[in-house]
């Protein structure tokens, strides 16, 4: 059963199909994960399980986080992440995931943190269209209007502005499995992903 894994972007390449098309690829290096919690209904209300990944010195760890891990004989992990399961599965602590739990050819969607690029004016952030830069215009970057001067008389919320640009959780769907190295934990998908090399990613089937 495939539930998702944890893994950090490696960066970009290009690769060539048996037809010499260029595929543009992104590698990941994923897992492998420690099963370090299974959620049942009975107990907690809902089915779910819990997996770390990333071994870290217990020292980078808070005394609840170490007693959480600890009481599953876990080693220190640096991220935890809890996904919904099925009723019906025969996942245990301590199991462990890795890559083979996918195949080629088969689609995931993959969440991250996009990058960061600070306080951005409306240009970029939205793609706005810039005002005339001859005939002694003054409206070359400004927002112009931003809404009615009587009722409501206020800015609307949602209302197009500028802001911080990046660093949010996105997810791209349906990307295709193009190569596994079990070995080396690498899987190759195409197409890009959210964030910078190193990034940290969940990568989850496709529904």
């Amino acid at each position: 059963m495939v539930i998702g894994l944890l893994g950090n972007k490696i960066g970009m390449t290009q690769i060539f199909d048996e037809s010499g098309n260029i595929i543009p690829v992104t590698i990941l290096k994923v897992g492998p994960c420690v099963i370090t919690q299974v959620k049942t209904k009975a107990k907690d209300g809902y089915d779910s399980v819990q997996i770390g990944y990333g071994n870290v010195s217990s020292k980078s760890l808070t005394q609840p986080q170490l007693g959480h891990l600890q009481k599953s004989n876990i080693q220190p992990l640096k991220y935890l992440k809890e996904f919904r399961i099925n009723e019906d599965n025969e996942l245990q602590v301590g199991q462990v995931l890795n890559v083979e739990s996918f195949v080629p050819g088969q689609l995931v969607n993959v969440q991250g943190k996009t990058i960061g690029k600070g306080f951005s004016g409306l240009q970029k952030r939205h793609n706005f269209t810039r005002g005339p830069m001859t005939h002694g215009s003054k409206n070359h970057r400004a927002p112009g209007s931003i809404g009615m001067g009587t009722t409501p008389g206020r800015v609307l919320p949602g209302k197009k502005m500028a802001g911080q640009l990046g660093n949010k959780i996105r997810t791209v769907k349906k990307l295709k499995v193009i190569q596994i190295n079990s070995e080396e934990n690498i899987l190759v998908i195409k197409g890009s992903v959210p964030g910078k090399p190193g990034n940290l990613l969940s990568i989850v089937p496709s529904e």
